[in-house]
């Protein structure tokens, strides 16, 4: 009897970004990076591969979470995860999704309950195979792209400065308090901590 041989999974924590080494210090890949914290605390490892993502199972306030990291490159998450969410008969409003935005600076944290892409492609992704935005986000600030004409692209898979990612870095067990809220039902009080 392993870890949930009971019943399945009751909530998923996902964190947005892309495979392949080179973008694991860029800014989209915030997300990921907070989910690799979130399963350091938790002590398990996201490791094995499912739906189209590198997944790990953990318990959080008592209930079981499935965290993933979906390999489909950001642009198309929503595939992994709405494959996983038909997998374990997850709703949308238990799926919670932590990922980079660049509207916010550098290391700040927001708390949503549901909200349209925002210009977001994995976001947007999310929404097209859930068929909802009614799903809990954490948004990880990256910063503002350093003047208008800057290509969005180009801003998001550009690298963190040594400052920067420390700043970010240090703001991952306030995400994990934010998750341990949101699936406590205190998504309010996550939002009037960490806003």
């Amino acid at each position: 009897m392993g870890l949930f041989s009971s019943p399945g999974i009751e909530y998923i924590v996902v964190g947005l970004g892309n495979p392949e080494p080179r973008y694991d210090n860029t800014r989209h890949n915030a997300g990921f990076r907070a989910i690799d914290r979130t399963a350091e605390i938790c002590k398990t490892r996201i490791n094995s591969l499912k739906h189209r993502a590198l997944c790990g199972k953990t318990e959080i306030c008592g209930k079981k979470v499935l965290l993933m990291k979906p390999q489909t490159y950001m642009n198309n998450s929503g595939e992994a995860v709405s494959a996983a969410a038909r997998f374990y008969k997850v709703p949308a409003e238990k799926i919670i999704v932590l990922f980079d935005d660049c509207a916010i600076g550098v290391g700040s944290l927001r708390i949503r309950r549901k909200g349209s892409a925002g210009g977001h492609n994995g976001i947007k992704s999310l929404i097209e195979h859930l068929g909802t935005q009614d799903f809990p986000r954490v948004k990880i600030g990256v910063g503002e792209k350093p003047h208008p004409d800057y290509d969005m692209a180009d801003w998001v898979l550009s690298s963190f400065s040594a400052a920067e990612i420390k700043a970010v870095s240090a703001r991952f067990d306030d995400v994990y308090k934010a998750v341990e809220l949101i699936i406590s039902g205190e998504t309010d009080k996550a939002m009037n901590l960490f806003n």
